[in-house]
């Protein structure tokens, strides 16, 4: 093997730059929603048999698993992506490429996260020789809903890998810049439904009804001190009531009011208090107010939290990709991503790529109508997951 890969690494790298831009277009111009992800997945595991990988599909649904083996033995190391799109209406606007699929959008970035994939796939095939073990690449369905990860691993995805590396395009953040943590990096993404029930009657004669609907304002009142006067403000949390439901007309005294919520929080014993006390508080307070309360909790996936010795190698990893000056200590954000299965299983690393156009002071969120990534994004992403894998591998 040689002794220093770099040179080589560079020039498979810009060999594949304009490459991974053209297939991030044409996945963006035909996003799929979650599990329905098949034609990514075939144009996955068509270019990964190309590239000689040895390729296995319907994994735990619509994913795809590709091992290619290096030059000798060693670790089996995985580098997963993200394929589903959102069930979001693409704005009109000037961009490099549109959905051509009515109300479904990739207005998260996935489109880049496989396109970078595919890139990994052909700079890692090129360079065959320099590295050993095996390189296993996981294109994961259904991140959106946080339903594909799981089935994946139940499915064999990480049977005999070391590590796990995965990143996010992320537009508040500059493209050329990466952000890296070896500790949470996303919260947890649980839902609660709460279901209120009281004695409906006439609008003019409430003394003689259990109002759910005053019950419900209570509880979503009090269920906001649970961030406010119970977590320590230095902590990213978030408790969000985002659907309410009940009654039928401005005169009548609903039955019942159902909430439906969210609950983020970036360690797991903090996300089991939490909603814990979702049900304690909701209980509490309907009932002092003679109301009964029918609780859920479903579960969505744990944070995501790297392992340090795996975030120090992508930091050096980014370092070398763009320069000290541009990397910077990730803070743990409350939004979720179902990458937490696999490193709850395996040590490694999700690190941020900015994606946002520096030229553009306010951008779409992500999940909006007019998001978009910057393109220039992708090889900075191709880099810095290559390098890291690279590190792991010799």
């Amino acid at each position: 093997m040689s002794s220093d890969p770099r040179p080589r690494v560079d020039t498979e790298l810009a060999a594949v730059a304009a490459r991974i831009v053209e297939i991030r277009r044409d996945l963006h111009r035909h996003p799929e929603l979650s599990h329905q992800e098949t034609r990514t997945a075939r144009i996955a595991a068509a270019r990964c048999r190309e590239l000689g990988f040895s390729v296995r599909e319907g994994v735990g649904g619509t994913g795809v698993i590709a091992d290619l083996q290096g030059g000798g033995p060693g670790p089996t190391v995985m580098y997963r992506a993200d394929m589903d799109a959102l069930p979001v209406d693409e704005a009109e606007g000037d961009r490099p490429a549109r959905s051509e699929v009515p109300g479904v959008m990739h207005a998260c970035g996935h489109d880049g996260h496989v396109a970078i994939a595919l890139g990994v796939a052909e700079v890692m095939a090129g360079l065959r020789d320099e590295w050993r073990g095996t390189l296993r690449l996981c294109f994961q369905p259904a991140e959106e809903i946080a339903g594909g990860a799981a089935p994946m691993i139940e499915a064999g995805a990480l049977e005999g890998v070391e590590r796990a590396l995965g990143l996010h395009l992320w537009t508040p953040l500059d493209t050329g810049r990466v952000a890296v943590t070896g500790a949470s990096l996303f919260g947890s993404a649980d839902e609660f439904r709460i279901v209120i029930r009281g004695t409906g009657g006439h609008g003019g004669l409430p003394h003689l009804s259990i109002d759910p609907v005053v019950a419900a304002a209570h509880v979503v009142v009090a269920l906001q001190t649970l961030v406010a006067r119970e977590v320590a403000p230095d902590r990213p949390v978030v408790v969000t009531v985002g659907m309410i439901r009940g009654g039928r007309a401005h005169n009548v005294i609903a039955e019942q009011v159902q909430l439906d919520g969210t609950v983020r929080a970036p360690g797991q014993a903090l996300r089991e208090s939490l909603m814990r006390r979702v049900e304690e508080v909701a209980r509490a307070v309907a009932g002092g107010l003679r109301a009964q309360v029918d609780f859920e909790m479903v579960a969505g996936c744990p944070p995501v939290v790297n392992d340090p010795d795996s975030a120090e190698t992508v930091r050096r990893a980014a370092v070398e990709a763009v320069g000290e000056a541009n990397v910077e200590f990730a803070r743990p954000l409350t939004v979720g991503d179902d990458m937490a299965c696999f490193l709850e299983r395996v040590p490694g690393c999700y690190f941020l790529v900015g994606a946002g156009d520096p030229a553009i002071a306010v951008r779409p969120p992500h999940h909006h109508a007019q998001f978009d990534i910057d393109e220039r994004a992708l090889p900075i992403g191709l880099s810095t997951a290559t390098r890291a894998l690279l590190a792991w591998l010799r």
